[in-house]
């Protein structure tokens, strides 16, 4: 299939453009002529994208959120689908949204038709609109998930921007100090050189220092670059990721942060799924293969497995460590009067709050942090560099 781009008269002789994929230009022909009684102009392949735009969370946001609107307003769900194609900014989304029209017309259920691009739409999104598509509220149910999405990207957006200010902090003072270790600090040994005197021991230790960096400089970019490629292989085995995973949620200040995130992550998305009429035992085990984490994701397959078996969730949510005892209690008290799901969204809404709090403790101590970093790192450079001549200074008085 080929996408084509083409410009065409109407009725009116007005000129309309827009692009179409088909197998030849004869079947573009086709479709401008007899379904959209177009007469066509030019007919053209469209150049293959060297560089096509990723889908971003945005895409589907707007995606759910409009097609809610649609579906809300009695339209059929091919036309709906149709106009949202048409209208998709994206090219790589759009060719996306083509494919699922055309799978939804020969016969298929909009879940199967989702279901066939996994990296856009998830197993929560394609779970809720099969769960949507089954009670006649795809509407609601559309509605709901932009509603989740939203509150789920702008929880990623405060993470991220918690972690960006040490992270540049980091890297710019590591820049500096190799700087100021292979360029500048040769410049005062070579001036020092010539006095004859053995330099103080911070300046001598500094010396060494620079003169093992530009030694060694080749070994240690390749140690950072064989550390970062250890450490991703390491990562991505089970023992590994469930290591790095259990030593996070233990730090001393990002560990508060992550498990906070988690609980909210949690919550928000089971009371979603519970809420669209997905049953409990499917919600859960889409919550623990999405939950990021891989001690949460053990801890909800144990919840899972309690369940299966007739028990409480109560138990192994305690037992887990990660999620706190109010927590815990309130998840309870929701699973006993009948309203889990509102329960959940009441907690969610509260650890939404507590993450700004917690994002804006962590930055608050963080700063102060960076200060005297940096202070330490480059004033002790530049002061050790500066005893020799405090000494010369003195010895002349």
């Amino acid at each position: 299939m080929t996408i084509y781009d083409w410009k065409a008269k109407d009725s009116s002789g007005k000129i309309q453009t827009g692009e179409y994929e088909a197998e030849n230009e004869n079947a573009v022909r086709i479709h401008l002529t007899q379904r959209l009684r177009l007469t066509p102009e030019k007919i053209k392949k469209k150049p293959k994208d060297l560089f096509p735009p990723k889908i971003t969370n945005d895409d589907v946001i707007i995606f759910s959120r409009q097609f809610s609107t649609m579906i809300d307003a009695g339209l059929p769900l091919v036309q709906c689908l149709e106009i949202l194609q048409s209208q998709a900014e994206n090219s790589t989304f759009k060719r996306v949204l083509k494919k699922i029209k055309d799978g939804v017309e020969g016969g298929s259920t909009l879940a199967d038709a989702l279901r066939e691009f996994p990296d856009v739409f998830d197993e929560l999104f394609v779970n809720m609109i099969e769960a949507g598509e089954a009670g006649g509220i795809l509407d609601v149910i559309l509605n709901r998930l932009s509603g989740y999405l939203e509150k789920s990207a702008k929880l990623k957006a405060k993470i991220k921007g918690a972690m960006m200010y040490p992270a540049i902090v980091l890297c710019i003072s590591a820049a500096v100090v190799g700087v100021i270790l292979v360029f500048v600090i040769p410049v005062f040994q070579d001036m020092f050189s010539g006095l004859g005197k053995a330099l103080p021991l911070p300046t001598q230790i500094v010396v060494n220092i620079s003169d093992f960096a530009i030694g060694n400089i080749h070994f240690i970019i390749l140690g950072i670059i064989g550390f970062v490629y250890g450490y991703r292989r390491f990562y991505k085995t089970p023992f590994g990721n469930s290591l790095v995973d259990d030593i996070a949620l233990k730090m001393p200040v990002f560990g508060m942060l992550i498990r906070k995130v988690s609980v909210a992550k949690f919550t928000r998305t089971l009371s979603t799924m519970l809420s669209s009429g997905v049953s409990i035992l499917d919600a859960l085990e889409i919550v623990a293969k999405t939950a990021g984490n891989k001690t949460v994701e053990r801890a909800v397959y144990s919840v899972r497995s309690s369940i299966e078996e007739g028990s409480s969730m109560i138990d192994p949510l305690m037992a887990s460590g990660v999620f706190p005892s109010m927590v815990v209690q309130m998840i309870g008290v929701g699973e006993s009067t009948g309203a889990l799901d509102t329960m959940l969204g009441k907690i969610a809404d509260f650890y939404d709050d507590e993450v700004d709090q917690a994002v804006d403790n962590m930055t608050t101590l963080i700063e102060p942090l960076m200060i005297a970093f940096l202070g330490i790192t480059i004033g002790g450079l530049v002061v050790a560099m500066y005893l020799p001549i405090f000494q010369m200074a003195g010895n002349i008085g």
